[in-house]
């Protein structure tokens, strides 16, 4: 079965699959946005940005780029996700690049698979070079195996080498269906409500501790996120709990 899923036809027709969702998406709810005149400012004055959301939420991360990104000025160098090289991510990549979004593949840290080749290192020499032309990387800083919700050092890594700012994006929707995978996966449904919100920038200098600006990046991602789940119609609950949805 594992074969069937990763075989070409398969991975062509979900990646078809998974854009059209996107696409539908992005349509259909009733979007609430946040933050989007800041981060228009820093979209069109920085010379390149880190583009932070959580794992779970691929399957919303189109939702902004089409309604609001896409259509920002200031930024004429591609857009790019990284997505992990596994069989898993090729169907997503797929579907990025029917929205027009460039890939990036690889991960960009796992030190419990240091002696593997993700194409970690590949990824983020792509990533800076895209960067200092004045690109965008979109960022899963949890992905591509978690634990879930936590920042990892790999985006810290590569904005600092860049010298590119993280803008914190969150979307939320309700109702939506979450899986029971490692990072409680979500499935939009149509016509709903949602909600789009841009965290506080996080400029990243050489010169400070990775550590500090990974614990910056937790918290305005928190919010960020937090934020959009209230506006989405989540009742608010402590950060330590965890968000829920039915």
């Amino acid at each position: 079965m594992k074969f069937l899923f990763r075989s070409r036809p398969v991975v062509i027709l979900l990646g078809f699959l998974i854009w059209a969702w996107m696409a539908l998406i992005g349509r259909t709810v009733r979007w609430t946005v946040e933050g989007d005149a800041q981060a228009k400012a820093s979209w069109e004055s920085a010379p390149g940005v880190v583009v932070a959301i959580w794992h779970s939420r691929i399957m919303l991360i189109p939702a902004g780029w089409t309604k609001l990104i896409r259509h920002w000025p200031g930024r004429t160098a591609p857009v790019s996700m990284l997505i992990s090289m596994s069989g898993d991510g090729e169907p997503v990549a797929r579907a990025m690049r029917h929205l027009g979004v460039g890939t990036i593949r690889g991960s960009a840290g796992n030190k419990k698979k240091a002696n593997k080749d993700k194409g970690g290192a590949r990824a983020v020499v792509e990533a800076v070079k895209l960067l200092k032309s004045g690109g965008a990387v979109c960022i899963t800083p949890d992905g591509p195996r978690g634990p879930n919700e936590q920042v990892s050092l790999g985006a810290i890594l590569i904005a600092q080498r860049s010298g590119a700012p993280i803008l914190p994006y969150a979307v939320a929707s309700k109702p939506a269906k979450r899986l029971g995978s490692w990072d409680r996966f979500i499935i939009p449904f149509p016509f709903t409500k949602g909600a789009i919100v841009f965290g506080e920038l996080l400029e990243t200098p050489r010169d400070a501790k990775p550590e500090d600006l990974r614990d910056a990046l937790q918290q305005r991602l928190d919010t960020a996120t937090r934020r959009a789940e209230i506006l989405a119609g989540y009742e608010l609950t402590p950060p330590s709990a965890g968000t829920s949805h039915t």
